[in-house]
């Protein structure tokens, strides 16, 4: 059986049965004449198929001991609930040339749908082969992906040539990790402001860096991240602590763990305290208790700075996370979240109250410009590209977290 391709969404099949030898042209011939008029002109066969919404009608027929019996297929286009009525048409004829006949409707069956399996199982073939001659492929890939980031990314920091992330000169909020291997891991998911210690004994490039950043220790789950942290404790400044789960390295955790770690990050105090520390708790406490007695007030207005900085690092995260975009007003409560393939059009054409954008996706020239036209003042982000005009009051923030 041949079905027009331009016509076919659906395909009627219809047994036909009559008392007496009749052929193919007595079939057709009965269909377009027994419904003519029946449906009225829109539904008219023979201008339905001059316009193509019906395609060539086809008859398989046979006749035995003088009967014939045979199955009739109709492609169509037309809608549904068109295509429903005129296969009910069909069995309204009663006769096919001199001969008594009947005929019953089988079904009617989407041929998008076949096509769809056919595309579905044939893309499988495919994509099986494909899987099978790019898996060492694949492995190629990562390790260029690997050495492209520790080629372009990682620097090294200090009089102690330290590895690092690119933003480690810059940025306010430091990571300090055990190994080179652990910065690159981080680099891979865009956190770059992370510095590696290289052993137990601490470098004085990061005994100076936690007395100027907020320093975050961020260490494997294991013996050796316990005495780095107690190193860490008797000669720097620590102000957060986080661990990969037990057992686990920092170098080999995924985002979603790598996340999960940061955002369940303690204070030394909280750390020390849940972990049953009370010898290394007790002796901070005797030694830090004046110093941040007298720190105290100076410190309250920086607080609120850094927990209001947190607060969009979270919101920060989970956009990235979540591929979606926050709109925010002044005291950081969401307003709309919008998904980041919606976000040039949903800022485009919906009225903005917020004044500050969250974005998990890049800053780039037209986010900035659409952005400004809405009245936003802030854009947050982990990556900028492509700016070259910024507007004089709007603030681009990347952070890198």
């Amino acid at each position: 059986m041949n079905i027009d391709p331009n016509a076919a969404k659906y395909l009627i099949k219809a047994k036909i049965m009559a008392d007496g030898v009749v052929e193919k042209p007595d079939v057709v011939g009965a269909i377009f004449g027994q419904t003519e008029g029946l449906l009225g002109e829109e539904l008219d066969l023979r201008d339905l198929q001059k316009s193509g919404r019906i395609g060539r009608i086809e008859v398989e027929i046979d006749s035995k001991k003088g009967k014939s019996e045979g199955i009739v297929y109709i492609p169509s286009s037309l809608d549904q609930v068109e295509t429903a009525i005129l296969a009910a048409s069909l069995e309204t004829i009663e006769r096919v040339g001199p001969c008594k006949a009947s005929f019953e409707v089988l079904s009617i069956e989407d041929i998008r749908l076949t096509k769809r399996q056919k595309v579905v199982e044939r893309a499988k073939e495919l994509l099986e082969s494909l899987l099978s001659q790019g898996k060492n492929l694949s492995e190629d890939l990562i390790q260029v992906v690997r050495e492209t980031i520790e080629k372009e990314e990682i620097i090294t920091y200090g009089e102690d040539r330290l590895p690092a992330g690119p933003a480690v000169p810059t940025s306010d909020a430091i990571i300090i990790v055990e190994g080179r291997s652990d910065v690159l891991n981080l680099l891979k998911y865009g956190i770059k402001n992370a510095i590696a210690v290289e052993g137990t004994n601490i470098p004085k490039t990061i005994i100076d860096l936690t007395k100027e950043r907020v320093a975050t220790a961020f260490l494997d789950g294991d013996r050796g991240g316990d005495l780095i942290f107690k190193e860490l404790l008797q000669v720097a400044e620590i102000d957060f602590v986080a661990r990969a789960p037990p057992g686990r390295e920092v170098e080999e955790l995924t985002y979603k763990q790598i996340v999960k770690a940061l955002r369940n990050k303690m204070t030394v105090e909280q750390y020390l305290a849940t972990h049953g520390m009370n010898e290394e708790l007790e002796k901070m406490g005797k030694s830090e208790m004046v110093k941040e007695a007298e720190k105290e007030e100076d410190r309250v207005e920086e607080k609120e700075e850094i927990s209001e900085d947190r607060k969009k690092d979270d919101l920060l995260l989970d956009a990235f996370e979540k591929k979606v975009a926050f709109i925010t007003d002044k005291e950081g409560n969401i307003i709309s979240t919008i998904q980041l393939n919606e976000l040039f059009d949903k800022l485009s054409t919906t009225e903005i109250k917020g004044n500050t954008l969250i974005t998990g996706g890049i800053i780039s020239q037209r986010l900035v410009d659409i952005a400004y036209e809405r009245g936003i003042e802030e854009i947050y982000g982990m990556k900028i590209l492509n700016v070259t005009k910024k507007p004089a009051n709007m603030k681009l923030i990347v952070r890198n977290i």
